[in-house]
């Protein structure tokens, strides 16, 4: 097993994504026993008791047409939710959008409508992976509302997961962007990390970057690290992956060396991307926790592979 994996919050499910079901699974969006995820912009509602999301069944009447409800699939196991009952496995789940009067309406403190790197770690496996899948698809409606050929408005089918021209056409599904990230190590056992021109303040964190069409991981990861860094890497070890639906990634995770031949010394931010680069050692590190990414994080995952254990 991948135990680097398992401290990706992001990248577990409980849930059967349920594609077979998704082309008649609207019609169960108002029985009794279907729970709904409800999103307000990048939000969504979680519960007063506990901290997991707030799968009740409160929909507005009639259901709004931009509510959009998108189907997440099922529960493969039992779960208790926010009220205290126990939704049973195969439990129907929906994303449903809510305009700011609704959700202002329906729960006025903004503390129940947390942005998902805010509430990652406070959620469950399954809610955690609830959201960020809800929150994927939902960027992905948002980016397409017309056909980028035709202009004309796209509507709705199988489930929320495609979307086609009203009069017809071609379906159009999503996509997401792969990003590669990278954590960078010398020959003295050090950790290259870098300050990112528009963080402020200032916190350090792994190398990221797109995946450039035509280019593998690894071509990206030794790319992006010389073009941010002017660092040559080598021996790229492949460590999981995490979805960031920030708007539309899936973030690739690395650890590489540095090459050999090359001095740490001579590596130098790019000043456009990259304020600052620093080299680190563990000692370092454990001083310097709170100026880490957050856990919730795949670079912090990282940074935590290169350490050797969770930084507290």
């Amino acid at each position: 097993m991948n135990d680097f994996i398992e401290r990706l919050p992001l990248a577990l499910t409980r849930t059967d994504r349920d594609d077979l079901g998704r082309e008649r699974a609207l019609e169960q969006l108002k029985e009794a026993d279907s729970r709904i995820l409800l999103q307000h912009r990048d939000t969504a509602l979680v519960g007063k008791r506990g901290t997991g999301l707030a799968l009740d069944l409160r929909l507005p009447e009639p259901l709004p047409r931009y509510a959009d409800p998108i189907y997440l699939g099922k529960l493969i196991e039992d779960r208790e939710n926010t009220d205290g009952r126990i939704d049973p496995a195969g439990t129907p789940i929906f994303a449903v959008l809510l305009d700011d009067f609704e959700a202002t309406e329906l729960e006025p403190d903004a503390d129940s409508w947390p942005m998902l790197n805010e509430s990652g770690l406070e959620l469950d496996v399954r809610d955690a992976s609830l959201y960020a899948q809800a929150l994927a698809i939902r960027n992905f409606h948002r980016a397409h509302q017309f056909s980028p050929v035709t202009g004309e408005r796209l509507s709705h089918e199988h489930g929320g997961w495609v979307v086609r021209p009203e009069n017809g056409g071609q379906p159009i599904f999503p996509r997401v962007d792969p990003a590669i990230i990278v954590g960078v190590v010398d020959k003295q056992d050090r950790i290259l990390l870098g300050a990112n021109v528009n963080w402020k303040p200032r916190r350090y964190s792994t190398f990221a970057g797109f995946v450039e069409p035509g280019e593998s991981f690894e071509q990206a990861v030794s790319r992006e690290l010389f073009e941010e860094a002017g660092a040559r890497v080598v021996n790229h070890r492949y460590l999981g992956s995490q979805p960031w639906p920030f708007p539309a990634s899936v973030m690739i995770g690395f650890l590489a060396e540095l090459d050999p031949d090359q001095d740490p010394e001579s590596v130098r931010a790019d000043r456009h991307e990259i304020a600052e680069v620093r080299w680190f050692t563990r000692e370092e590190i454990a001083q310097n926790v709170d100026l880490l990414p957050p856990p919730v994080s795949i670079s912090r995952a990282i940074i935590e592979e290169w350490y050797g254990g969770p930084l507290e």
